[in-house]
């Protein structure tokens, strides 16, 4: 469970190819990007709160996951009688985990803090990525459980490096690999994507989100909703 829960709060993404193996980068993200409903579209997602649920070693996990674009992140996890929660905005960040025994909230490690700082950019890191300060490199395709990906390893402005497989199909996210720093050892972590589907609003969210422990099914995802950024700090 403790594994668990370290893993999926660094978190905070299926047929076949009917493409030329020549498309480059550009023209790789501006098929996500048409897919995700457009630039002008994913231009205008502000902020995003997602719920949903999981089960892992017999427990049942309720999630709430609360986001305010380049302003701050927060995962509420109600699991076995216990609130937990980590937020962080650009500056700083806290955990604070009592199914981990922990008795009062804790300061993110820093190297933690500047993984997560990357997933405030809800609008996705490829959308503009050269503005952004982003370098994508197309590494090639990779055979995938239910068809071929376009791997793109991107680097952030600050150095880290995410791989982000682009489905040859629909030109969706269907899975996110990583090197992370877990509780002081470097760790493989991999998240796969599904049930890609548009909210109220437009927008289009994978409601289904996989990795070693289990599958997270969300419920529920709303979109440019007043959050109020206290969360992000208190």
């Amino acid at each position: 469970m403790k594994t668990f829960l370290s893993l999926f709060l660094l978190s905070s993404s299926l047929f076949s190819f009917t493409t030329s193996n020549a498309q480059t980068v550009d023209e790789i993200i501006a098929q996500y990007v048409k897919a995700m409903g457009g630039k002008e579209k994913l231009q205008t997602l502000k902020t995003v709160k997602m719920t949903g649920s999981m089960t892992v070693q017999g427990a049942d996990i309720s999630i709430v996951s609360s986001k305010s674009h380049l302003v701050g992140s927060r995962m509420d996890i109600e699991v076995m009688g216990t609130s937990n929660f980590q937020y962080l905005n650009s500056n700083s960040g806290k955990v604070f985990m009592p199914i981990m025994g922990m008795a009062a909230p804790q300061d993110m490690e820093p190297g933690e803090l500047q993984t997560s700082i990357t997933q405030l950019d809800i609008q996705g890191p490829l959308l503009d990525y050269k503005e952004k300060g982003n370098t994508v490199v197309l590494k090639g395709k990779e055979k995938l459980e239910n068809g071929e990906a376009y791997n793109l390893l991107v680097t952030f402005k600050k150095g880290k490096t995410v791989n982000y497989y682009i489905d040859g199909a629909t030109y969706r996210i269907a899975k996110i690999t990583s090197v992370e720093n877990v509780q002081g050892s470097d760790n493989a972590v991999e998240f796969s994507y599904g049930d890609y589907k548009q909210n109220a609003d437009g927008y289009w969210f994978p409601y289904s989100l996989t990795n070693s422990r289990g599958t997270t099914l969300f419920d529920k995802i709303e979109t440019n909703i007043p959050i109020d950024e206290k969360i992000f700090s208190n």
